[in-house]
């Protein structure tokens, strides 16, 4: 298999030296490591389709990898059994091209594997933009971040994956190539299959291409980072933002002061515009591409009125870019810093807005009572009600504990439990992987679980597409 493997991909396109492959066996913070016969580093979609038909033909297991930035263990490659063979990790990080920027469609024709901080690069020389902002742009890739349907910051205005994706480009099981790139603003042919492969962390077939819409550049914007008294002031006060600025705001997240603390303690550049950190901060972001809108002078009437009836504790409105990136270099650095603080139990349920609050309250005081060594660290995407309730325990806590699994499992069951109460999800943006997948079972409607396993069927009958994930 591997010499035909060389056949296809060249010395360039597999690796199996042990040591080489540990990155791409390894999650990116080093908690689970899995094992594969090789790694296969196709440089063209023709070569995926070759890759997988030679691993059909071997009845071996494929575990595509993205740029490693989940954290639900989906890119880790586990066989199922270890009767089972070890399979190939397929990674496409030398199909980076960008096909096409077509500026009249509003349209980029992008390659898996290109990483997103070089896709906005491109679209920004066209005055557009991709949409999709996170903390991991600079290693995140096209085809993880669809398989993931990724959120960030901006999905209170542009909403998640599943809608920046207009086509796709997929090979799946078998190695046969099902191509959708044009990217139509209507198309009414029958079932839009994309919609099967974003979202399905690479248990279906492997997504190879991506057609992506892209919006216009905002050339005016506005951020400020606000200390409010409670999240049922935040939500209030992004009631009135929606009201008032409507489709000028693109982001609004709130922060516990415990994660903005861990990220003063880790990270470098940190700056607070405030006396101390706030119990809890809002960092707001407003954008148009209309530049006559005074978008600080509608920071400045709302805020203005909030800190008078005592909801909004102080606030701090960014002058300039540098203030700016101020702002927001401390919500992208949460997740680098949360790996330096302890062992953090992340959890990435999603309420109603308006349920938010609840949510909080019950969650701080059921795992205070449950969980009194752990410290709640909070950031929650507010515009679109995904919380990311983080308990963090202390490192050596965590290493001392007899067997940490289960109490993994006991944390993730209280937290997932109240969500649910509130008519909520356990997985928003980061997925469901190996990590959750009794919970998906635990949790989903049975009806919808038993359709999802009937599609997985149809798709990879032999259950060799990215084997453990999803399903248990």
């Amino acid at each position: 298999m591997i010499d035909r493997l060389l056949q296809i991909l060249g010395d360039k396109g597999l690796i199996t030296d042990p040591q080489e492959m540990r990155p791409f066996l390894t999650d990116w913070r080093d908690r689970r490591q899995g094992k594969a016969v090789c790694v296969a580093l196709p440089a063209s979609v023709e070569e995926v389709s070759l890759t997988m038909k030679v691993a059909a033909e071997e009845g071996q297991p494929v575990f595509p990898l993205g740029g490693n930035t989940g954290l639900c263990y989906g890119g880790v490659p586990e066989s199922p059994s270890p009767e089972d063979k070890p399979g190939i990790v397929i990674s496409l990080q030398r199909m980076k091209q960008i096909r096409d920027i077509d500026v009249a469609a509003n349209i980029a024709t992008v390659d898996a594997g290109v990483i997103l901080a070089e896709l906005h690069e491109k679209a920004k020389a066209h005055k557009r933009q991709f949409p999709l902002y996170l903390g991991s742009e600079g290693s995140a890739q096209i085809g993880g971040l669809i398989s993931t349907n990724a959120g960030g910051t901006g999905v209170v205005k542009y909403g998640p994956m599943r809608d920046l994706v207009c086509g796709i480009e997929v090979v799946l099981a078998d190695g046969r190539i099902l191509s959708d790139l044009e990217g139509l603003k209507k198309n009414n042919t029958g079932y839009d299959l994309k919609h099967l492969f974003i979202g399905a962390e690479g248990t279906l077939g492997i997504v190879t291409g991506a057609a992506l819409r892209l919006h216009p550049e905002n050339t005016n914007d506005a951020h400020a980072w606000v200390s409010v008294d409670s999240p049922e002031s935040a939500v209030r006060l992004f009631t009135e933002f929606q009201e008032k600025c409507g489709s000028y705001v693109e982001a609004f997240e709130l922060l516990s002061g415990t994660e903005i603390d861990a990220v003063v303690r880790h990270i470098d550049r940190v700056h607070v515009p405030f006396d101390s950190v706030p119990e809890w901060s809002l960092m707001i972001e407003l954008t148009s591409n209309d530049s006559t809108v005074d978008l600080n002078a509608a920071f400045e009437e709302i805020l203005g009125e909030s800190l008078e009836n005592g909801s909004v504790l102080d606030a701090f409105i960014a002058t300039n870019s540098q203030q700016a990136e101020q702002i927001w270099h401390v919500r992208h650095s949460v997740t680098e810093a949360n790996k330096l603080e302890g062992m953090g139990m992340v959890h990435d349920v999603a309420v109603r807005v308006s349920k938010v609050p609840a949510f909080i309250a019950k969650a701080k005081e059921v795992t205070a009572e449950k969980f009194p060594m752990a410290t709640p660290l909070l950031v929650n995407h507010l515009g679109d009600g995904n919380v990311h309730y983080i308990l963090m325990f202390p490192h050596d806590y965590w290493k001392s504990l007899p067997d940490p699994e289960a109490v993994t499992h006991e944390v993730q069951t209280c937290v997932h439990d109240i969500a649910a109460s509130f008519g909520g999800t356990f997985s928003a943006e980061h997925g469901v992987g190996r990590k959750l997948t009794d919970e998906l079972k635990r949790l989903a409607d049975p009806l919808r679980y038993e359709l999802m396993k009937n599609v997985k069927q149809v798709f990879d009958p032999e259950n060799r597409m990215n084997p453990g994930v999803l399903f248990e």
